[in-house]
Order: structure tokens, then sequence, then C-alpha cells
């Protein structure tokens, strides 16, 4: 129990101490107009109020992300606290806060025009593909474990698959309402009712932490039970679990998402609550389901540790959905059979709001790459269903094989957004004319820059799906060649930095 309300705290003290640090970084301008007013188009830039953009961002970039990581991280044991509750802080939270900022301060772009605006056009490009990618990818993933939580509720035809059981009705009727979303103007479906579901997955997240803390709290993962790897199938903690624990406490699918609500923005003075804020928010979520997932299956009087009887939870269901078991089994066991139903419904609306603002974030980057006018509906709807038709057909691949592809190219994207706002701070910092308040203002993006290129170098060479160097006995080699690559780009981040300073 300490452990987790000593992170609880701490991630607050996070958002009142250090959030306030990065929005001076930045250096906000209050008085300047924002897109919402310059480009109000009825349709994607359209001005909300604050706390409505706030729960919307929240639920937009919610999802199972903080849900299902967070199960799957508590895997590896009590140092899932630790990167939930330090990479929300000082890498999520930057991450967000940049790509929402810059968004607003870039005129509403999206994430890879971002990029590319400070990296070059060469990597606007793969930053369109890669975005694209992860956009498909994640929307399956948020396709796959609604549905199937779904069709527990209320079964439906189901269409048989290899080894798995699609529920095809559910899928479609999901799509039915993806179309709707996608399309309409965002503050029709959107701004009207996604802060509803936002105030239920909190609702949710308070539920869950309430029963934990109240009758199981002496069950409760803690710190000083050991840091070390408690997962059984050989993989190390470094980088997995900080892959695993993506949405929980950084994520590149958020940078893809806060464009979106950018564009709705009024005052740059209302980045920190809504981009900051709503990592904070996620990543507290994240703890609590990590927390769950770990003391759920506790038995105190048979002396079975929460984490290993969570092992053994999913060593006795091979190939299922263990993440969407698991919050199935919790809601309804601790909170009963309404609060258990309105869990069910913050999980399943989560993740389904968060596929269809990623399809809406979809198309407007092939929109702002083919420079087409969204105001027609006919035009948004001819981009939009080619998206479509690449979800559902990666619907019917492994829902595990999908989640893993996802996790490396979300935590990939990540970097490059990192990058991208060190670049845009360090330049802000030295074409300024008046002294800035905090000189190297651009460490606050470099150091967790470097520190998730590490990551995601490292993965592609340790994860199953990758090299595979771990089970060959070779991590070691992994490890340097990310370590290679990163001072590499360190080197460059130099070395253009020196060529700047002299040609400014």
């Amino acid at each position: 129990m300490l452990t987790f309300i000593s992170a609880i705290i701490i991630l607050i003290l996070g958002y009142i101490l250090y959030g306030a640090f990065v929005e001076k970084v930045f250096v906000i301008d209050s008085k300047a107009q924002t897109p919402a007013i310059t480009k109000a188009d009825g349709v994607d830039y359209v001005p909300m109020k604050p706390w409505r953009i706030f729960l919307v961002q929240f639920l937009n970039i919610a999802g199972l992300g903080p849900i299902f990581g967070a199960i799957m991280g508590i895997f590896f044991g009590p140092a899932a606290f630790l990167w939930i509750v330090f990479g929300t802080i000082f890498a999520g939270g930057v991450h967000d806060y940049l790509s929402g900022m810059l968004s607003i301060r870039k005129g509403g772009f999206s994430l890879p025009d971002i990029i590319g605006d400070e990296l070059g056009d060469g990597i606007k490009l793969f930053m369109r593909i890669l975005s694209l990618v992860l956009l498909i990818l994640l929307t399956t993933t948020f396709l796959s474990g609604p549905a199937t939580l779904l069709q527990g509720m209320v079964a439906l035809p189901e269409l048989s698959f290899r080894t798995s059981a699609i529920p095809i009705v559910w899928v479609v009727i999901i799509f039915a309402y993806y179309t709707l979303a996608t399309v309409l103007p965002v503050d029709k479906l959107i701004g009207r009712f996604y802060p509803v579901f936002g105030a239920i997955l909190l609702f949710m997240g308070v539920g869950i932490a309430a029963v934990m803390l109240g009758w199981h709290a002496t069950e409760m993962p803690e710190l000083t039970d050991g840091l070390h790897n408690r997962q059984t199938n050989g993989l190390p903690l470094f980088p997995m679990m900080f892959v695993s624990i993506a949405c929980g406490a950084i994520s590149g699918f958020h940078g893809t998402q806060s464009p979106i609500m950018a564009r709705c923005v009024t005052n740059e003075r209302q980045g920190r609550i809504i981009f900051y804020g709503a990592m904070v928010a996620e990543g507290i979520l994240a703890l609590i389901w990590a927390a769950a997932a770990g003391t759920f299956f506790a038995d105190p009087e048979a002396g079975v540790y929460g984490i290993d009887g969570l092992q053994a939870f999913a060593a006795a269901n091979p190939g299922k959905n263990i993440a969407a078991l698991v919050i199935d089994r919790v809601s309804r066991s601790w909170l009963g059979t309404v609060g258990g139903i309105l869990a069910i419904i913050g999980v399943i609306a989560a993740p389904i709001t968060s596929g269809d603002t990623a399809l809406r974030s979809a198309r407007l980057i092939v929109a702002d790459f083919l420079k087409k006018d969204q105001r027609p509906i006919k035009t948004r709807l001819l981009i939009a269903f080619p998206l479509f038709a690449c979800v559902f057909g990666m619907v019917f691949v492994d829902f595990n094989i999908v989640w893993r592809y996802f996790a490396w190219t979300n935590q990939t994207l990540a970097v490059f957004t990192l990058w991208a706002g060190t670049v845009f701070l360090y330049k802000q910092e030295h074409r300024a004319t008046n002294r800035l308040p905090y000189p190297f203002g651009f460490m606050i993006a470099l150091v967790p820059a470097l520190f998730m290129t590490m990551v995601s170098v490292s993965y592609i060479f340790i994860a199953p799906e990758g090299f595979r160097f771990a089970a060959q006995g070779f991590s070691w080699a992994a490890y340097l060649i990310a370590a290679a690559v990163t001072t590499f780009l360190l080197c460059l981040f130099i070395y253009w930095a020196k060529r700047y300073d002299t040609q400014r």
C-alpha cells in the first residue's frame, strides 16, 4: 500500500512542479491566437471549453493502453511502478505537452509535419508512413479488446479463424460507429459524448483503487518485494518492460492524438492541464491497474504472491487475451454487478473512442499530405474507407502479435517526437532576443529522447519478433548496438547544434 500511495502523490507533485517547469521552458504566449480561432472550419478546427478538451484528450490517449500495458507490465514485478511514475513525469508528460503545444504553435500541424518541420522532409515522409502503420495497428488492438469484452456480455455470432474466434458482428457494429466518429465534425460526437466516457473511465479507476486500498491493502505489491525481473518467459526487464508499459508512461500514439485537440484549444496557457495533465491522469490509471492485477490473484492463506498468482492465471489461459480476462474478473469481483457493468463500459468505451480518434488522426495525416479540403464529407469518406479496410484485415491477426508490433512502433514514434522537441527547444533558446528563464531547457526533451532511443533500438534485437538476441544469449550485444546508436544520435545533435549556432 505504501508504494502505491507514494506513487500517486509523486505523480501529482510531478504535475504541479515539473509540469510548471516544462511550461516555463516552452515559453507560452497567452496572447497569441490559436489555430482553433484563426483556422476555424466547423469540422476539425473548432473552439471548445478547456475542461471538455481535457476529458476528450484523456479518453483519446487512454483507451486500453494504460490498462492493458500496465497489466502486462506488472508481470515484470514492482519495478513497473517506478517506470509508470518517472516515465510519466519526465518522458510521457513532456512528450505529450510538446506534441500538443507544437501543433498549436505551428498552426495545427499533424505529428508527421511537426517532426518533419524540425528534422527534415525525409524524416517527415518516414513519419507519415510510421504514423499510419501505428494508427492502423493501434485501432486493431483497440478493436479486438472491446469486441471480445462485448461478446462476453452479449454473445453474437462468431467467425472462426485459425485458433481465434472473432466476434465479427461486434466488429461490424464498432466499425459503423467508427465511420460516424471519423468523419463527423469534432464537436458533434467526440466533443459532446466523450467527456462522459472519460468521466466513467476515471470513476472506474477510483472504484478499483478504493476497493483495493480498503480490503486488499496488505496484499498489494511493494518495492520492498524486490525490483528483480519476475517474468517467467526469459525476457529481460530492460527493454521489454519499458515497451510493454507504453501508454501508462510514454506513448508515441499520444503525439498523433494531441494535434486533434490542439485544433480546439483557444489559449496556450490551457496546454499544461490538457496535455501534461491528461498524461498524469493516465499514469495514475495505469498505477491502479498495475496494482490491481498484481493484487487480485494473491492468496495469503496459500502463501501465493499476487504477481505469482497472475503468472499462474496466464499460464492456465494460453493463447487468450489475458489483460481482457483480468479486467473482467477484477471489475466484476471488486465492484459488484452495477459497478462492474459501469467499469466494463468504461473499459469498452475507452478503447473504442481511442480507436476512432486514431482513425480520425490517420485521416488528417493523409489529408494534410494530399492537401485535401476536409469540409466536404465526401472527401473525408474517400480517405477514411481505405483505412477502415486495412484495420478490418488486421483484426484476423493474433492479438498478442499485433500488440507487440504496435508497442515497438509506438515507442519508436515517441523517440522521433522527443528528438523533434529537442531541436525546437534548442532553436528557441538560441534565437531568443531576450534571455530565457532556463538555459539548457532543451534537456527536458533530450534526456528522455536518449533513454527511449536505447529502449527502442535494444528492443529490436532482443524481442521475440526481432532478432532474438536474448534467446541466443547475446543480450549484451543488443545493448552495445543500442548504446552505439544512441551515442551516434547524440553526437549528430551536437554537430547540428554547433552548425546552427554558427549559421544564425
